[in-house]
């Protein structure tokens, strides 16, 4: 068992490679990690001392004085190499630096040289280090106005909020999931490349971004369709762009009902991507679910019987909770990350309608088990 301990565990990357590499518990283990221990010595070498992989995120992105952006990051860098030379450890290092390396910045400038310390450091000890230079990483849960531009723009597009482009340049991204698995990936082969350059996926105009975000506003948040989604990048930004909705102002949203002598007929979804739809009948006082996925688009809609629907967001405690009833069908869709089920609050059968926008596969199922 590989005991990884991730400084910046509650950032953007952080947050993300600590949840995944909880997946993976029979291979690795989570050291946990709180900023408090930067400042106190004795938890800073526990941890240390334990620890077989330490992957570095903690950094100061942005600050109205860029020499505070610079101090504090080398810094922390200075801070970790004294308490490794404590304890004596010699576990894998992994800095998360950036491609402004290159630029002149204090940022940028700040990542150089904290990624030089620790090289150095791992030579005179023999220890192996990887040094990850890091385009621009766009994905769920990034801070808007301090992570990213995507995190900007889909905090304004969602909320209804004018967004503007400062400078229409080509960004090289890479979608945050597919970085933790370049980490892992790098854990798990023991590397030891003290200057690694990680490949962009794609190579997006911030217009390009900026459209896309209000198209998916138009056709999803304000229609209820499902976008037309061209590629896997499209896919992550849509994924992406629904995490930064508010939940509990939008769900449930009622269907519209078509009525004449004969009965009744709803729409259940209009969707531009492929998927697989099935139903359930569920008993009352049953509930089904409890699980996550991490790329899925998913809705849940109920067509009769009462239902309480609900969802958290991985790593956290709070619940959103939703109430359908058949009597006005409606749907509610479940974001990535989030653990969510479904329960019969009613007398009667409840049912239930199930889209997805993948075929399920026994072999990748993309569905881990939690509790909301």
């Amino acid at each position: 068992m590989i005991k990884i301990g991730i400084t910046g565990s509650n950032g953007f990357i952080g947050y993300h490679l600590c949840q995944t590499v909880k997946l993976l518990k029979n291979e690795f283990s989570i050291i946990e990690f709180e900023k408090s221990f930067f400042e106190d010595p004795i938890k800073l070498d526990l941890f240390v001392s334990t620890c077989d992989v330490i992957v570095h995120l903690a950094a100061l992105n942005r600050h109205d004085d860029a020499q505070v952006i610079y101090d504090t990051n080398l810094e922390l860098v200075n801070v970790l190499i004294s308490s490794l030379e404590r304890t004596n450890s010699k576990p894998h290092l992994i800095i998360a630096s950036s491609i402004q390396e290159d630029l002149d910045n204090m940022y940028g400038k700040s990542k150089y040289e904290g990624r030089i310390l620790l090289s150095d450091w791992a030579n005179r000890n023999g220890s192996r280090m990887t040094g990850l230079i890091i385009p621009n990483i766009f994905g769920p849960f990034g801070k808007p106005h301090y992570n990213s531009v995507v995190a900007t723009f889909c905090h304004q597009i969602s909320h209804g909020q004018e967004a503007k482009i400062e400078s229409d340049g080509q960004l090289n991204l890479l979608y945050v999931g597919d970085l933790v698995w370049d980490i892992i990936s790098k854990i798990r082969k023991e590397d030891n490349s003290h200057r690694l350059e990680l490949a962009y996926s794609n190579q997006v105009k911030v217009s390009e971004i900026l459209n896309l975000l209000k198209y998916f506003r138009v056709s999803y948040q304000e229609n209820g369709e499902i976008p037309e989604l061209k590629n896997r990048f499209e896919k992550m930004l849509f994924n992406t762009f629904r995490c930064y909705m508010d939940f509990t102002n939008y769900f449930p949203r009622k269907y519209e009902k078509h009525a004449d002598n004969r009965g009744e007929f709803v729409e259940i979804a209009r969707q531009g991507v492929p998927g697989q739809t099935s139903f359930s009948k569920t008993l009352p006082n049953v509930t089904r679910g409890n699980h996550f996925h991490t790329r899925k688009i998913e809705r849940f809609a109920v067509i009769q019987g009462k239902a309480l629907i609900q969802f958290r967001r991985i790593g956290t405690t709070k619940v959103y909770n939703f109430y359908l009833d058949g009597a006005e069908p409606a749907y509610v869709d479940m974001p990535i990350w989030y653990t969510h089920n479904i329960k019969n609050i009613g007398d009667g059968d409840l049912l239930t309608i199930f889209w997805i926008n993948e075929f399920y596969d026994s072999n990748d199922s993309d569905t881990f088990i939690e509790e909301v």
